[in-house]
């Protein structure tokens, strides 16, 4: 048996235990986890160091390095985001509905969990912790399979992990992480319907697609990044420049940073200038349009469709002059990935109009895309941002992995 069916399976086997743990149970084994890994912290580093070194022989960027990386004060975060959840309200058991019919039968709609979850994901150790709080709070049996770069970090953290569960009512068997670091291993989880209720991907386009092109589980698509920020005429200037730097150079390696900013005509005359220049001492390339490039030098290298739609996760970002809310709407719509849009103005009619016409699953006005976030948002941790409108959209956090049930009670009817 491969490994793939092997954890599989046994993650399945817990799915009854866990669905009857109390909340408290699910509590207890969150935070006997959260104190296992800052009491084991320098062996997590230890593991990680491993993978950052790997990573920088194989010339791994600096900003996917950044999101590699543990230290002290990352994985004391890592453990906070599992108190927190263990903090929030448990939605397995919540009634939704309930009614009576005609006939005396009593209808009831309750939350329960999807099952064995599939995590597939990439270089951030941090999302198999926050993945296995999140399915472990909500009853699931999670399989983890990341990406080979981290792979260090999240054997050592399973490990942890496990051995924290192992004093608990919670089964160990529970949290599976597969450590075949071959793709093989990712198709074969695509296709495990008889052990996988559902498949989650977090990473990048390709990986998503990937999923979503290939598997016969179900999937809940969380997208790629492609964010932008549109400046619209009457902006204020201080909170224009402060909400583009923050979008972009706080922390590029993520889906929610910026990749695009729009920028009106009117606006760019005089409020591209200071803008640009903020983003090029932070170490920004600038790529634009050949209306920014005239504002700015030719220097600014010229954007093309293919830049604007990538995900760069970097330092790097595009500029295009509109004229107009409907310019910006439309490139948004050509170009975006429907995760999180930004406009910055003071004209309250342009803003609603924004906020109404982007489909995307965070759109914001006056404030920085980087609070698409499930810790921001106030649940806690997060399993990743749904960019799909079935299930769930935005930051998935509990309630998104549980589905429901009807509950009938009656006495004796039979249909007629």
């Amino acid at each position: 048996m491969s490994e793939v069916r092997d954890k599989a399976r046994k993650a399945g086997t817990t799915t009854a235990v866990m669905n009857r743990l109390t909340t408290e149970q699910k509590n207890e084994a969150l935070r006997v986890m959260a104190d296992a890994l800052v009491r084991e912290q320098a062996s997590i580093i230890a593991a990680n160091a491993e993978d950052l070194q790997r990573g920088r022989d194989n010339g791994t960027s600096s900003s996917l390095l950044d999101r590699l990386a543990l230290d002290e004060q990352r994985i004391a975060g890592i453990a906070e985001g599992l108190r927190q959840i263990a903090e929030l309200p448990d939605p397995v058991g919540e009634q939704l509905s309930e009614l009576e019919r005609p006939n005396g039968l009593q209808i009831r709609q309750i939350r329960v969990p999807l099952g064995v979850i599939g995590m597939i994901y990439e270089a951030r150790p941090n999302v198999t912790v926050d993945a296995a709080g999140l399915c472990l709070k909500t009853g699931n049996a999670v399989v983890l399979r990341g990406g080979s770069a981290a792979l260090s970090s999240n054997r050592r953290i399973v490990e942890v992990l496990h051995e924290a569960l192992a004093t608990t009512d919670m089964p160990p068997d529970a949290l599976q992480l597969i450590e075949d670091a071959d793709r093989a291993s990712v198709d074969e989880m695509l296709k495990l319907k008889e052990a996988l209720d559902v498949v989650i991907p977090r990473g990048g386009a390709s990986l998503i697609r990937n999923v979503v092109e290939n598997a016969t589980v179900p999937v809940i698509e969380t997208g790629a990044g492609i964010c932008h920020v549109f400046i619209d005429s009457d902006a204020d200037a201080e909170m224009a420049s402060n909400i583009v730097f923050n979008a972009k150079v706080q922390r590029p390696s993520v889906c929610n940073s910026i990749e695009t900013l729009l920028i009106h005509a009117d606006y760019a005359a005089e409020g591209l200038q200071p803008i640009a220049a903020r983003l090029i001492e932070a170490n920004v390339e600038l790529r634009g349009c050949e209306r920014t490039r005239a504002l700015l030098g030719a220097d600014v290298r010229l954007a093309t469709d293919e830049d604007y739609a990538t995900e760069y996760n970097d330092y790097i970002l595009n500029i295009r002059i509109v004229d107009s809310l409907d310019d910006a709407i439309a490139h948004i719509a050509a170009f975006g990935t429907r995760h999180s849009e930004c406009i910055v103005t003071r004209n309250d009619a342009h803003a609603e109009r924004f906020l109404q016409d982007v489909d995307c699953a965070a759109v914001y006005h006056n404030a920085s895309t980087r609070f698409t976030d499930g810790f921001e948002f106030g649940f806690g941790a997060e399993i990743g941002i749904s960019t799909q409108k079935l299930h769930a959209r935005g930051p998935m956090g509990l309630p998104a992995l549980t589905s429901t049930k009807y509950q009938i009670v009656g006495n004796g009817q039979i249909r007629g």
